[in-house]
């Protein structure tokens, strides 16, 4: 899927964070969105997602299937999200949370597999509200990069990992993005270093 942003803007109260975005997201590509802090970059991102609200322009969701274009509510179908603010059902196992999960966006991964790659095979059936910060994060990234969409975002992605949870970012990346329309909300480079373009936020103030 496609994603087109045309004079796209944001803005609280009289403020604008950004307005007058036109940019077009293809699949196989990706792309990182930069920026200070409170700049609007987590806020981007959930518009592209549509869990957020744009004040102005509009946004397309165009399939890459020959004579079809995936709007409004079909468009989230397609789309996996992973943020450290995301909440997780804590009184849920990762198996159950997968097994909820798994009923509305299919995984392309047993579950035993997924929890394998990040680490948590021996968490599989203990409840997530005792997990630490970094295995919650290891858990969300999972349940994003494993979902069989073929759009991708990830705001800040390596937030609470430790090295070996960022190495496992690093190898869920190089396995699990071919032919998928990734962005990334990021000013860490180690997160974006794989992208082909960069957005700075800021150029759209």
């Amino acid at each position: 899927m496609n994603i087109q942003l045309n004079n796209t803007g944001k803005r609280f109260n009289r403020e604008w964070i950004f307005r007058k975005l036109d940019y077009e997201f293809l699949q196989g590509k990706s792309y990182a969105i930069t920026g200070t802090n409170g700049s609007g970059k987590s806020t981007l991102l959930q518009i592209i997602a549509g869990a957020t609200l744009h004040s102005e322009g509009k946004i397309e969701y165009h399939s890459t299937q020959p004579n079809q274009i995936a709007v409004g509510e079909n468009a989230y179908k397609q789309i996996a999200f992973a943020a450290p603010y995301l909440d997780l059902v804590e009184e849920m196992t990762a198996t159950e949370f997968f097994t909820f999960h798994n009923n509305f966006k299919p995984f392309t991964t047993a579950f035993a597999e997924m929890l394998q790659a990040v680490g948590l095979q021996k968490a599989a059936d203990k409840q997530i509200r005792y997990y630490s910060s970094g295995m919650k994060q290891r858990l969300k990234l999972a349940q994003a990069f494993f979902s069989d969409t073929t759009v991708l975002l990830l705001d800040e992605p390596t937030t609470n990992l430790d090295e070996e949870g960022i190495e496992v970012y690093k190898n869920l990346w190089a396995k699990h993005t071919a032919n998928r329309l990734i962005i990334v909300s990021s000013n860490d480079k180690t997160e974006y270093e794989n992208c082909n373009d960069v957005i700075r936020i800021g150029d759209y103030k």
